[in-house]
């Protein structure tokens, strides 16, 4: 039986310690919902990439057609488009897109220890559930929840007990205490939509203009049947198998 640990936050995370073990990472507002949604809009990869300066220094090297996307605490940065689907959709199509983020792109980059690394979001779980199942049973799991700034975030402990609630639906896995508690809090905690939008990086990002749209989107589970899977060689985070969507 493969077990399920949860990591609460980047800065918990312990690279040598993933070494051997299949991690997910999740940051669900929003960059594994963008890193989702924009591979199955039919991005060529996406480059996750620690900060600006690093995604500047790549694409000058970069021969192939790409697009730069990024936030940081929250601001947008000169040069990068909005890292959201509404903007990133019309113009990604058979282009790598590099992403960075305060957040979610800095937890995975500190997980490229893991024997294998995966992106996910409420968009994308159930396939992701069907996947571990297939390809991990039996293995040890770590799902690394973002975060935001050092703070444990609702939303991707949230995405954490989605996973997992899939993944149990499919097989029977060792929970930790964590993992325990994720589940019962996803079961238990109503409309994403709703979770989404009242948690406290939702309210923020509401207050500082983001149409509330863009987090109902990111709430919609399992639009996406997608396998995000990170490439240690080439940096790139690539589609596993086809993408299909009802959107």
């Amino acid at each position: 039986m493969g077990a399920i640990q949860v990591i609460f936050k980047k800065e918990d995370i312990q690279p040598e310690k993933l070494k051997g073990k299949v991690v997910v990472v999740f940051d669900v507002l929003f960059a594994t919902s963008t890193i989702t949604a924009a591979i199955a809009d039919g991005a060529s990869s996406v480059i996750p990439v620690f900060s600006p300066d690093e995604a500047r220094k790549l694409a000058e090297q970069f021969e192939d057609p790409f697009i730069m996307a990024g936030e940081d605490k929250g601001r947008g940065i000169d040069g990068f488009e909005p890292p959201l689907r509404t903007n990133l959709k019309s113009i990604i199509q058979n282009k790598h897109l590099f992403l960075t983020t305060t957040n979610g792109t800095v937890a995975l980059h500190q997980s490229t220890q893991a024997s294998s690394l995966y992106a996910a979001s409420l968009l994308n779980n159930p396939a992701m559930a069907a996947h571990m199942a297939d390809l991990h049973q039996g293995e040890d799991i770590v799902l690394v929840c973002a975060g935001s700034s050092g703070k444990y975030t609702v939303e991707d402990f949230y995405g954490v007990g989605s996973l997992i609630y899939h993944m149990q639906k499919r097989d029977r896995w060792e929970l930790s205490d964590a993992a325990v508690t994720a589940l019962g809090f996803y079961e238990g905690s109503g409309p994403a939509k709703e979770l989404l939008r009242n948690c406290r990086i939702g309210k923020l990002l509401v207050k500082a203009g983001l149409d509330p749209k863009e987090i109902d989107f990111a709430a919609e589970e399992g639009l996406f049947d997608s396998i995000l899977t990170y490439d240690r060689e080439s940096g790139q985070i690539k589609e596993g198998k086809n993408a299909t969507s009802s959107a």
